[in-house]
């Protein structure tokens, strides 16, 4: 199959809000553009909070060099080279499995559409592009990508699968090349990620690695399951926040798990309006916020009613290592303490899609503040109902 490599390509234009220009040299801080504007507020109410800055959607399946883009479940931005990571979670159904960069530019408050400027497949073991499940090659999974995260130098990048549990591959965590897409390492993870349904023991199906976050001197990644461990107990329902979400620390190099939290989900807002309706929350990204505190995005969904998305912070210390528990239970451990840092459904958006990947972006320049700034992406899902959403926002603590 054809696999795409990094280029300086020029976009059509597109309908919609989707526009082009002539990919910057690397390292050049974004510019403004305008889009969206909002009045910033003279202090947050409870600390911290999110200011929003703007947001912008692609064309439904809009075509960028010869791909499908969609699906974009992980991003990450580097400032040595001024581009972003985005991971599509198309198993190879549309397109080789991949991964776009980009340019994404905002002022303090404006936010332009994203600038493509390139898209690598990522690869096997073997070297080869990973087939979709119709072809799918004996020994080798299918992936379902979800998190990214550059490594040091932005030359290679980490990223998650939630696993092919049908033909029995568990959830991955991988490193890879920018260049090329080619595979640098396959990490063996603890036992304990191994679903294993006929024990009722392991991660659930769809429900795995769809939050990553690098230490600030990307020395220990966090991985965070969607949703709770079997044995730990239910999923979240409007009724109950259900068994905590374990977030559990790898050690870079050596790749030895160091510790493991507990994270407790809110319940799903809503209820379904329709009698049996589908209903489901849980974790659909993290970031570090410092050396000891991790941003949390929850993620809810409710079926006639659409996407509920909070962010919340948490303190790694405050929660105890469940690192060797088998199971958790209310009497063996102590969850971390979480804060709530926005509601998306109060930033002030004409609507909230299903947001899966968040990042830093570049600050605000010094004479517009110099504040934080947070952007997050939406998988639609390939879903003509739904959007490819990006959202900036200011990042303020009193």
């Amino acid at each position: 199959m054809r696999l795409f490599t990094l280029s300086r390509l020029r976009l059509p234009l597109a309908a919609a809000l989707l526009t082009a220009s002539a990919l910057l040299p690397a390292c050049t801080a974004p510019a403004a553009s305008p889009l969206t504007q909002h009045a910033a507020p003279a202090a947050c109410a409870a600390p911290p909070c999110l200011r929003l800055i703007g947001h912008a959607a692609l064309e439904h399946k809009w075509l960028y060099g010869g791909t499908t883009v969609g699906g974009l479940s992980g991003i990450d931005y580097d400032a040595e080279s001024g581009q972003y990571l985005l991971l599509s979670d198309d198993r190879s159904a549309l397109d080789p499995a991949r991964f776009y960069t980009a340019r994404i530019r905002y002022t303090a408050t404006q936010l332009a559409p994203p600038e493509f400027t390139g898209v690598v497949g990522v690869r096997n073991a073997a070297g080869q592009p990973y087939a979709p499940s119709r072809r799918a090659v004996e020994g080798v999974d299918v992936p379902d990508p979800e998190a990214v995260r550059w490594l040091p130098c932005a030359r290679s990048f980490l990223w998650t699968s939630e696993g092919d549990f049908s033909r029995g591959f568990g959830p991955a965590l991988r490193s890879a090349r920018v260049a090329d897409g080619a595979l640098l390492r396959d990490y063996a993870l603890p036992a304990t990620f191994t679903p294993r349904p006929a024990a009722r023991t392991g991660p659930r199906d769809n429900a795995t690695l769809e939050g990553l976050a690098l230490s600030p001197d990307r020395r220990t990644a966090w991985l965070a399951m969607e949703g709770p461990w079997l044995q730990d107990g239910p999923r979240a329902t409007p009724a109950s926040g259900g068994a905590p979400v374990r977030i559990t620390a790898i050690d870079v190099d050596s790749g030895r798990a160091l510790r493991q939290v507990a994270y407790p989900p809110d319940p799903v807002p809503h209820k379904s309006p329709m009698p049996g309706g589908y209903t489901t929350n849980g974790v659909s990204e993290i970031l570090a916020d410092g050396d000891n505190h991790l941003l949390v995005l929850e993620r809810a969904y409710t079926l006639g009613v659409g996407n509920s998305v909070r962010l919340y912070r948490i303190r790694l210390d405050s929660g105890s290592d469940t690192l060797g528990l088998a199971a958790l239970a209310p009497d063996n451990h102590t969850p971390v303490a979480k804060v709530l840092v926005a509601d998306f459904a109060q930033l002030g958006l004409p609507h909230v899609d299903n947001l899966e990947g968040m990042t830093w972006g570049p600050r605000l320049p010094a004479a517009e503040g110099g504040g934080r700034v947070l952007v997050f992406v939406s998988d639609d899902n390939f879903n003509p109902a739904q959007s490819t959403q990006f959202i900036a926002t200011e990042y303020l603590v009193p």
